[in-house]
């Protein structure tokens, strides 16, 4: 059986270019956003076009009910998900400490803690039956560059990163690896107009990565070559940090 990867927040981004590359690995990709959007189909008929196995699978990642439903469709149309790339984000506002509020903190908290506790609980089982499974965070690494007004994103990166340690070993004698991925600046969509000539003068590499540089160390972690890597954050970013 070939093996399935969900990869959440994919319907355009980051999300988007991972479920593209897990797919030319050999991959079924179950590709996840929230709201069944054309975003969303136009993500699987480009993967169906070249050849790959797709399906997509609106669902809110931050709702207890809506992952339980997720997981079982995931399973009942493509497999069991073997591969878990938690993706999805939503809105990092800047908020200067003066006005940060709880509700602030909670909502960076949904995505980078919450959402992916509620996956990893739903593919544990099916996991934890077949003696391993593969779980990639998406993470970044401002918890490394402290940006003022950024406090509760950096708070709840943070967090999601202490995780993936956590996890990694608790999870190892089930054979299931757990790895952040950590991209420094990578524009996509939402903020690939703003100048970028600050940020690319402190890149060693002297160029800005990419959506694929991102994909290619989820995809390593992935393959059979990252079956001896867990409990890691690999940084994608030029050397930025």
């Amino acid at each position: 059986m070939t093996s399935v990867a969900l990869v959440t927040g994919a319907s355009r981004g980051l999300g988007a270019v991972i479920a593209h590359r897990l797919a030319t690995d050999g991959l079924a990709v179950a590709v996840n956003s929230r709201a069944d959007s054309a975003g969303l189909q136009q993500v699987v008929d480009g993967i169906r076009a070249a050849g790959g196995t797709a399906e997509a699978f609106p669902a809110d990642v931050t709702d207890e009910t809506d992952v339980v439903h997720l997981i079982a469709q995931v399973t009942e149309r493509l497999g069991p998900v073997g591969v878990l790339v938690a993706n999805a984000t939503g809105p990092q506002p800047s908020i200067p400490l003066a006005d940060l509020t709880w509700e602030a903190h909670l909502d960076q908290l949904r995505f980078f803690v919450k959402s992916p506790t509620l996956l990893v609980q739903a593919v544990l089982p099916g996991m934890r039956e077949r003696g391993g499974g593969r779980v990639i965070q998406i993470g970044s690494d401002i918890v490394d560059r402290n940006l003022p007004g950024m406090s509760a994103y950096i708070a709840a990166k943070g967090a999601q990163h202490a995780l993936t340690e956590a996890w990694a070993r608790e999870l190892g004698p089930y054979g299931i690896t757990v790895n952040v991925v950590a991209p420094g600046w990578i524009p996509v969509e939402r903020h690939a107009d703003l100048d970028q000539s600050g940020y690319l003068a402190e890149v060693p590499l002297r160029r800005i990565g990419t959506p694929a540089d991102v994909a290619a160390a989820v995809s390593f972690l992935a393959s059979d070559g990252g079956a001896f890597v867990t409990g890691q954050r690999v940084t994608v970013n030029g050397g930025h940090t």
